[in-house]
């Protein structure tokens, strides 16, 4: 059930290996405990315990000093779920050598309950206490006599019902902090000169994952415009862009049917259980109370299941201070409940007020920048246009003096070819710095292809376009990339003799890597900090660094969390 399994990868990795150690250390106490107490009691009483007892017990310290030493340096095998397994199969050994259904040391399974429950989950602790449970009573039928049933019912029952109760304070432990894990990722939005697009992308992408859910879909309206704008994101879809598409005739879809305020909980439930259970529920936000859907009320969840291909669905209005809009997180397979449709609210409540005020610290940003951009590209032709156009007209005219034998004719001629070649881009960049970034910027490929003949023909560098994968960047991220890139392939071509080079550009664990390379052409690998990449990597909370790739060639990675 995707509502209820428990992903620890939502916490730190080194909260797991701590919790792994502390573990490791108490099944070493626990069994020097269980070794003394063998012999102790072996000595009070005065006879003689058999050598398997001691085996098993002394078995078992080695077992567990063996582990211990094993988490201590690192082995990821014994910080999974598999050491919890081989625990009980010890622990029902140490039970059947010491009189199965009357043995004390059936107490021990506690412990392998107890630590997979508060790791992994009570889905994972339930099955710990069933694997106990057959485990023990297996061990005092096959040990015990009649004498024995009534003792080893009522410790089959004791282990059976704290066993579930330890797992179900273990599971809401390990899923509280995994609801603290996501609020603490989702209130580190996305860098806001990405624009409120991207981060509500993210919410989405880790809404979708932390529930384990099959779709999320936004529906926002527009304050401007008054247009409904729909944004999706399928399972499938993860890595690739959210899907946005506006609704012009709104009221005819089912999504817009549920109350505009109520939290809504839908799931189609098997027939025995449906007899039972009602298969939707609302939550009066002003009570927070649920209660069963109406007739009305359930055939209007029955059309969204229908719509969504969904077994089950939660929805929650978005707290919005102008607009209103609602989020739907759908599963195909697996059953939410009222805890994850209230978390779902939850989030959402912490989350728009944020994305808002970016919006509207955006549009505040937008329109300055603006102005700025207007000064910025005069004061660009003025200083920076006007002197290489005078450059040109200069090189021109001394081609002109020049005799047809001139040797100096071809340097000449290409000298400007390449200050003209500098003053249309120059122009080109004026007229983006005054007008904004190109909004139909979509696809970085043909940009990068176009930068990279240009280098070819005025610098006669070859340079190699690699892209890894699917790589979905919006307007501003792919302003921001050719930014990169062209920094790069300017100090391949001023600063270094290389003839080839290489930009490598992909998405990996939410980041976006850029990999500027050039060849090493003989020269000895230098580590540097490129200045201008560095400051624009850092301004987009990103960062910088020289390597040195095969050959000997120097290579700046460049990666942006995204």
């Amino acid at each position: 059930m995707p509502a209820t399994s428990i992903d620890p990868d939502f916490g730190t990795d080194s909260t797991l290996t701590a919790d792994a150690l502390m573990v490791a250390r108490m099944r070493l106490v626990l069994s020097v405990s269980a070794l003394l107490a063998v012999g102790v009691d072996a000595g009070e009483v005065e006879q003689d315990i058999g050598r398997t007892v001691w085996i098993v017990f002394s078995g078992f310290l080695a077992y567990s000093l063996g582990v211990y030493i094993c988490t201590r340096t690192g082995q990821p095998y014994f910080q999974g779920k598999a050491i919890h397994w081989v625990d009980v199969l010890w622990f029902t050994l140490m039970v059947l050598v010491t009189g199965g259904g009357v043995s004390l040391y059936f107490l021990f399974y506690f412990f392998a309950i107890l630590t997979s429950s508060f790791r992994w989950g009570y889905e994972e602790g339930a099955r710990m206490t069933m694997a106990s449970v057959v485990s023990f009573a297996v061990c005092g039928l096959g040990t015990g006599t009649g004498n024995d049933t009534p003792q080893l019912l009522m410790r089959t029952t004791f282990l059976l019902a704290l066993g579930h109760m330890i797992g179900h304070w273990g599971g809401s432990k390990v899923e509280l902090r995994r609801r603290l894990a996501l609020l603490s990722q989702v209130s580190r939005l996305s860098n806001p000169r990405f624009g409120v697009s991207r981060t509500i992308a993210s919410t989405m992408e880790k809404t979708l994952a932390f529930f384990d859910a099959s779709h999320c879909i936004l529906l926002m309206r527009d304050t401007d415009t008054s247009n409904w704008v729909m944004r999706s994101l399928g399972k499938s879809d993860t890595g690739e862009s959210v899907s946005v598409e506006t609704i012009e005739h709104v009221s005819e879809s089912p999504l817009m049917a549920l109350g505009t305020e109520e939290v809504v909980l839908s799931s189609r439930l098997p027939w025995l259980m449906s007899l039972m259970r009602a298969h939707g529920h609302a939550c009066d936000p002003r009570t927070h109370r649920w209660h069963p859907q109406d007739e009305q009320g359930l055939r209007r969840s029955a059309a969204v299941a229908a719509m969504l291909e969904a077994r089950s669905f939660m929805t929650a209005p978005l707290p919005m201070r102008q607009g209103e809009g609602r989020i739907y997180v759908s599963s195909q397979e697996g059953l939410f409940r009222k805890s994850d449709a209230l978390f779902l609210d939850h989030l959402i409540s912490q989350v728009f007020p944020v994305i808002e005020t970016i919006k509207v610290l955006d549009g505040m940003a937008s329109e300055a920048a603006s102005k700025e951009r207007l000064k910025f590209s005069l004061d660009l032709h003025d200083t920076a246009i006007q002197p290489y156009i005078g450059l040109k007209l200069g090189l021109c005219a001394l081609r002109k003096k020049a005799a047809a034998d001139n040797p100096l004719i071809d340097d000449l001629d290409r000298l400007a070819a390449m200050a003209e070649s500098v003053v249309a881009d120059l122009r080109h960049f004026a007229g983006t710095v005054k007008h904004g970034a190109d909004s139909r910027c979509e696809f970085i490929l043909p940009h990068l292809h176009r930068q990279a003949a240009r280098i070819k023909t005025l610098y006669g560098i070859d340079i190699q376009i690699v892209v890894d994968g699917d790589v979905h960047l919006d307007d501003r991220m792919t302003a921001e990339v050719l930014q990169l890139v062209r920094e790069g392939l300017n100090n391949i071509c001023k600063h270094t003799h290389a003839h080839r080079g290489r930009i490598r550009i992909g998405c990996t664990d939410g980041k976006l890597q850029i990999r500027i390379e050039n060849e090493a052409c003989g020269a000895d690998f230098s580590n540097f900090r490129p200045r201008s990449i560095s400051e624009r990597a850092a301004a987009l909370g990103g960062s910088a660094e020289v390597t040195q790739g095969m050959g000997g060639a120097t290579a700046v990675l460049v990666e942006i969390p995204i």
